[in-house]
């Protein structure tokens, strides 16, 4: 497992992992509108943004596939995804556990906005939830999601 940043020829593959996997997982947990607003939310140029700060990492797996994604901005973790065939494997947990350290070097908490699928594994690792948020979304759907805070 390699973990490494990505670059700005990685577009594709960044957004790949992320709209796939929320086409995937999304819809057993948020209605349409929600699922449509992550798709947007995760767009090409709020990727290739992220990607020019440095904020954005891949995760390959043993053969070299990449197969999950992370951004780290300051001390929030975002878009961490990890392609849902290779889900359980360990992928999810190297990349959460590549991001808590490099934002210890600098931070005394970690912040994230959880979705409703993320949720368990946040609360396992020690995050405790701060503040809920709800967004309309297209079609007057929820958007439903937690802000998290680990004490580091």
């Amino acid at each position: 497992m390699n973990i490494r940043k990505a670059v700005r020829s990685d577009l594709e593959t960044v957004k790949e992992i992320s709209h796939t996997t929320i086409k995937s997982i999304y819809p057993y947990y948020y209605p349409a509108g929600a699922v449509a607003f992550f798709l947007e939310h995760h767009s090409d140029k709020n990727i290739s943004d992220d990607i020019e700060n440095g904020d954005v990492f891949l995760c390959s797996d043993i053969s070299g596939s990449t197969v999950g994604t992370v951004t780290v901005k300051k001390n929030e973790i975002t878009r961490l995804f990890v392609l849902p065939d290779h889900q359980g494997n360990g992928f999810g947990k190297k990349l959460l556990e590549f991001a808590e350290t490099a934002i210890s070097k600098s931070y005394d908490e970690i912040k994230i906005d959880a979705s409703l699928p993320a949720k368990a594994i946040y609360l396992k690792r020690g995050y405790k939830e701060t503040e809920y948020h709800t967004i309309i979304t297209e079609n007057n759907d929820y958007l439903c999601y937690d802000v998290m805070i680990k004490q580091l």
